[in-house]
């Protein structure tokens, strides 16, 4: 069988590492807050769901930036809207250390939430394009798996930068890394897949994206119920273990800490099975790893059976998550490719949004356990015949006339 040489881009490991480091940096910007609840709710003299709701609100704006970013590289390319994004939610970040009260604090973190939708789609299309077809799977795994590193980070960052220099020191720690993620999307080659499909105005982008308004309604529906996966199973589980089992906060971080660790390890690992198998065979290897570890991670006694369980959880979770960034942007038109997929990623995140308050809900008539296996359970089975169901372009070539969506 014949195999076509590829030519590799030079410089495209700027462009992979840019999308990876500021995904990292993205989501230790988002975590920091969930850290310092307590702490914030004491500066600004509010209630504790106050600060929740910065939170909710940061989340509710990642569509109007996934619209706005993805359009500006969709026009003008990848590299100085990527730079620009990254510059712009770090300095907002930075400005809420000086927030002089409570309202100020809510208005940065609306317009931080802006920033933090906007990046993901041009990170992802500019990594996916510029890296080698043959490592899309592995990388994409690796851009990924940026999330939860952030999360790690804000971890450590809160056990050591807060007790020495103070909360406001923790918005502020990650401009370096927005500078350094800046020059390296600034040093990476413009994408030649974007210079070959780019359109000459924005209403024929958005003629576009309505062509293509089947294609984007199933991948919302992947995304909205990939979302539910993801929140369903990290953003309680915490509170069970305390609830439920009574264990400190201590110890609830240390377990934290492992199934962040199993979770980079799975997208990782998925991503890289993605180029063997195949995207949505690999995803739905990963979901069934997720199914069998049900009743350990949620009906678990022991400890170590509940620290084994959330860590095969997150391993299979961020295992299907790892093939997204390469599966969305294959199954996205080229001429919007950072649009596109950066839009639907996000706005399934909003849609999802009420999934933890209905897990919360259940909690109260099933008890916790039950809550939280009925409501997973349920996404993962829909989630296997959604992508059972649905299409695959895995290593299809974003350069290659009339190939597009």
């Amino acid at each position: 069988m014949h195999t076509e040489h590829e030519v590799e881009t030079p410089g495209w490991q700027y462009a992979v590492t840019s999308g990876i480091l500021g995904w990292v940096l993205d989501a230790f910007d988002f975590f920091i807050v969930i850290f310092l609840v307590d702490t914030l709710a004491t500066n600004f003299h509010v209630e504790k769901k106050a600060i929740i709701w910065t939170i909710s609100i940061a989340l509710a704006m990642r569509p109007v930036g996934a619209l706005i970013f993805g359009t500006l590289a969709d026009r003008f390319g990848r590299r100085l809207p990527l730079a620009a994004c990254v510059l712009y939610f770090s300095t907002v970040t930075v400005l809420s250390a000086f927030a002089p009260n409570y309202a100020t604090f809510a208005i940065l973190r609306a317009l931080y939430g802006i920033g933090m939708g906007g990046y993901w789609g041009i990170g992802a299309s500019l990594a996916m394009e510029s890296a080698p077809r043959r490592r899309r799977g592995i990388l994409s795994g690796l851009m990924q798996s940026g999330y939860p590193l952030g999360y790690l980070l804000a971890a450590v960052a809160a056990e050591t930068i807060l007790p020495r220099y103070g909360w406001r020191a923790m918005f502020c720690v990650g401009f370096v890394a927005a500078l350094l993620t800046s020059l390296l999307a600034l040093k990476a080659p413009e994408s030649a897949a974007w210079q070959e499909h780019r359109r000459s105005s924005i209403g024929s982008m958005f003629r576009i994206l309505w062509e293509n308004r089947g294609g984007f309604a199933y991948l919302l529906l992947v995304m909205t119920v990939m979302s539910c996966l993801s929140h369903g199973t990290q953003d309680l589980y915490p509170d069970f273990l305390k609830s439920v089992h009574a264990l400190t906060r201590s110890t609830v971080s240390g377990i934290a800490i492992l199934y962040n660790c199993s979770a980079i390890g799975g997208a990782l690992l998925f991503g890289h099975l993605s180029e063997k198998m195949g995207r949505r065979h690999s995803i739905m290897l990963a979901l069934c790893l997720s199914f069998t570890v049900l009743y350990p991670w949620a009906f678990g006694v022991k400890t170590m059976t509940l620290t084994v369980g959330a860590c095969l959880m997150q391993t299979g979770v961020q295992g299907a998550f790892g093939v997204i960034p390469a599966h969305l942007n294959e199954l996205s038109p080229d001429a919007v490719r950072s649009l596109f997929p950066g839009f639907v990623y996000q706005l399934g995140v909003l849609i999802a949004s009420p999934a933890v308050s209905v897990q919360y809900a259940l909690r109260s008539r099933l008890g916790y356990p039950w809550a939280l296996t009925l409501f997973e359970g349920i996404v993962i089975a829909s989630l296997i015949v959604v992508f059972g169901l649905g299409p695959e372009r895995k290593s299809r070539k974003f350069r290659v006339a009339g190939a597009s969506a």
